[in-house]
């Protein structure tokens, strides 16, 4: 999966090649949040959370040069990744990714925690429906809870405890 990314991401940009940890592909990274969801759609889903680390947190893959070249990988990421799960059919599955990448870019604009759930939550139920609600919760009154607990209930408690273990050592 890693390698896959990074050669992508350098074959397509000589700014995203400069900016690779390791210019062989490998990487020591492990999956965060895909493993909640299906694994059809794990590439695409790692790709856009390597997104949102170029933007908010620590790449497990790059190290951009500044912030400038951090904005642009994290969008080129958002958008290469999307289109992975675009390529698989599911819409109902982007529509979910490109909420999550909205409401987590008001999250961090507005200065509020609970991307983590959020994350958790939407990948857990990635394209099954049923988040609308959750996701209200956390945009209009601040509580993740609604999400999490989602994601505990589909994916397990275990497996979502990992990931938001490993989301907050990514994005402090």
């Amino acid at each position: 999966m890693w390698e896959a990314i990074a050669a992508e991401a350098a074959a397509e940009s000589s700014l995203w090649a400069e900016a690779l940890v390791r210019r062989d592909g490998s990487a020591v990274a492990a999956p965060v949040f895909s493993d909640l969801g299906p694994p059809l759609l794990a590439l695409g889903v790692e790709t856009i959370y390597e997104g949102y680390l170029a933007h908010y947190g620590r790449s497990r893959l790059f190290a951009p040069a500044d912030e400038d070249v951090a904005l642009l990988l994290g969008d080129y990421l958002y958008a290469h990744g999307l289109v992975r799960v675009a390529e698989t059919g599911d819409v109902a599955a982007v529509s979910d990714l490109a909420e999550l990448i909205s409401l987590c870019a008001q999250l961090r604009a507005d200065g509020r925690p609970g991307d983590g759930a959020a994350w958790a939550g939407t990948c857990a139920l990635l394209g099954t429906g049923g988040l609308e609600p959750a996701r209200d919760a956390l945009r209009l009154t601040g509580d993740p809870g609604p999400l999490a607990d989602l994601a505990r209930d589909v994916a397990g408690p275990e497996r979502v405890e990992r990931a938001l273990a490993a989301h907050a050592v990514l994005v402090g």
